[in-house]
């Protein structure tokens, strides 16, 4: 069955747990770690973006 894309969302942020099932190799660890990242980083981005908006 295929994830939809608020649940792999919460699994990154390692709020909800990963699939067991799921392949777990070095590749999969990699892109997984740097989707983390651009989601913290895009994140950011936008709250910032929100207070500059806001604060004016």
């Amino acid at each position: 069955m295929k994830e939809g894309i608020w649940q792999q969302v919460l699994t990154y942020f390692y709020v909800r747990k990963r699939n067991p099932e799921a392949p777990r190799d070095v590749n999969t660890k990699m892109m997984h770690g740097m989707n983390r990242i651009s989601l913290f980083v895009f994140l950011i981005g936008i709250i910032v973006m929100l207070f500059r908006i806001f604060r004016r």
